[in-house]
């Protein structure tokens, strides 16, 4: 039997995340009196040297498979390994001051952060039902143990427990469905898997069978309905610096499992699994909009807020084939991946204008607490206005032009009637992001103490609120990057 050695040079960047993650652990053990501030040092430092990799090191337009075909080097798994590199950087840097003021900040937070990265890279860049899932669970093991990190809080330990039991529910459903795409097409790799199906050489009933868990894994990692139940729980009970982080960088692993899943492996199933799709993102646009606006409180607000959000990322990717016809099929998954994108951007916003206002021994959670925001801070009001307006999809900000580009993939695609529907939901979920505006500007603060934060963190929550206005005046930049991307990956 012949050993052949893998390329490990694709790799460099989840190899060098790896190493550092070995070395915070170590380094925050043997230097326990300044571990704190260190493992912070690393964490960030890991995040910049891993995308200094990616850019310089493994980045190219060629798509490369090594370690028996079970990952692929290819330019959107770089792309997105980056955005996931600036949304966790951005989130530490963000909740660093919240966890310090509540006994948080312990080395342990960072090194679980860096791990759920590295599941991440793994799971963006495996071709593979193995390597995606060890990557999945890497990252949600590691967000289990974050929610529920504040272990004097009740509310964060019930968080955690819901999301682990749910969590590990949604795994074994995903695993079932993987065991019966493997049954029946008898392949582990998504190039196999799609050649097996190709030529009709699979059991289509096991298939569809196996579809159906696949969706159902799927639909709980992005936290659409029926699979939403943990989201406003979670988002709610988490400390607030680990919500920023499930409703960000997450969101773009799930996508790219959804895509490496759906688009790379099972393609020529794709008018099975975009019914389904449709069928998810009716009832998340719906249940998202109208839920939210019942909510008091904003992280649970936002929650369903994302439901909603993740509704709309869907209909990109169900608007792909149409009838056998695959021409759409570019526009409709690079729009998805713009919306997603947009999404994060918006949201490491929005939760980072809640940690500013929050301090030690209170918790900015209810919209309330946003009351006479503008005579407290006219530019933070600023900015989460923008970011409000972003998330309605007022023009011209990124969420606007996220929302039409899903919008004209779907019009193209021939479902009038989803688009009518997507847009009334919108004009009725404008309400919930509006009142936000309205308690800013026009009610009395009920809280007149001084808004504390570091520099470093209003200057880059500032320049967070005006990428989504410049972004907006110039979405065709970000757009492009993503049909690039796709062009160079699936061609």
């Amino acid at each position: 039997m012949n050993f052949v050695v893998p390329d490990f040079y694709p790799a460099a960047a989840e190899i060098f995340v790896a190493v550092m993650a070995l070395v915070i652990m170590l380094a925050s053990t043997f230097a326990r009196r300044v571990g704190r501030t260190l493992a912070y040092v690393l964490a960030q430092f890991t995040l910049i040297g891993a995308a200094f990799i990616t850019i310089f090191v493994t980045m190219s337009d060629q798509v490369v498979y090594t370690f028996s075909d079970m990952f692929v080097g290819d330019l959107l798994g770089n792309f997105l390994k980056l955005l996931i590199y600036f949304a966790v950087a951005i989130a530490l840097l963000y909740g660093r001051g919240y966890l310090a003021d509540r006994n948080m900040d312990r080395p342990e937070y960072h090194l679980l952060a860096v791990l759920m990265t590295l599941g991440m890279m793994v799971m963006v860049t495996a071709n593979h039902l193995l390597t995606l899932y060890i990557g999945l669970e890497m990252m949600s093991l590691s967000l289990y143990a974050m929610v529920a990190f504040d272990r004097d809080s009740a509310r964060s330990t019930e968080a955690g427990m819901k999301y682990f039991v749910l969590g590990a529910l949604a795994s074994g459903l995903l695993l079932y469905g993987m065991s019966m795409i493997y049954g029946a097409t008898g392949a582990l790799d998504f190039g196999s898997i799609h050649e097996a199906l190709y030529y009709q050489s699979a059991n289509k009933t096991v298939l569809l069978f196996g579809l159906v868990f696949l969706m159902a894994g799927i639909a709980f990692k992005l936290g659409v309905v029926p699979f939403h139940m943990w989201v406003p729980d979670v988002y709610q009970g988490a400390p607030t610096a680990v919500t920023l982080l499930i409703a960000t960088a997450p969101k773009l692993a799930a996508f790219a499992m959804a895509m490496r899943l759906l688009v790379f492996g099972l393609f020529e199933l794709a008018e099975q699994w975009q019914a389904m799709l449709m069928f998810l993102a009716v009832l998340s646009i719906i249940l998202g909009n109208l839920a939210a606006i019942a909510q008091s409180n904003i992280k649970r607000m936002l929650a369903y807020s994302g439901i909603s959000h993740m509704g709309f990322m869907l209909l990109g990717l169900l608007s792909g084939v149409v009838d056998g016809d695959r021409h759409y099929a570019f526009g409709a998954y690079s729009s998805a991946m713009f919306y997603a994108v947009s999404y994060v951007i918006m949201s490491l916003a929005s939760f980072g204008m809640v940690i500013l206002l929050s301090r030690a021994g209170f918790e900015a959670e209810n919209i309330d607490d946003f009351k006479g925001l503008n005579k407290r801070s006219p530019w933070f009001a600023a900015m989460m206005m923008i970011v409000m307006f972003s998330m309605a999809g007022i023009p011209f900000f990124i969420g606007f032009f996220a929302k039409l580009a899903v919008l004209q993939s779907v019009v193209a695609a021939g479902y009038i009637w989803l688009a009518v529907l997507a847009v009334i939901m919108s004009v009725i979920g404008a309400y919930y992001y509006l009142r936000v505006v309205k308690v800013m500007y026009f009610d009395e603060p009920v809280d007149s103490a001084p808004i504390h934060a570091p520099a470093d963190v209003r200057v880059m929550l500032s320049v967070n609120g005006l990428s989504i206005a410049v972004l907006g005046l110039m979405p065709n930049a970000l757009m492009s990057l993503c049909v690039f991307a796709l062009l160079a990956s699936l061609v």
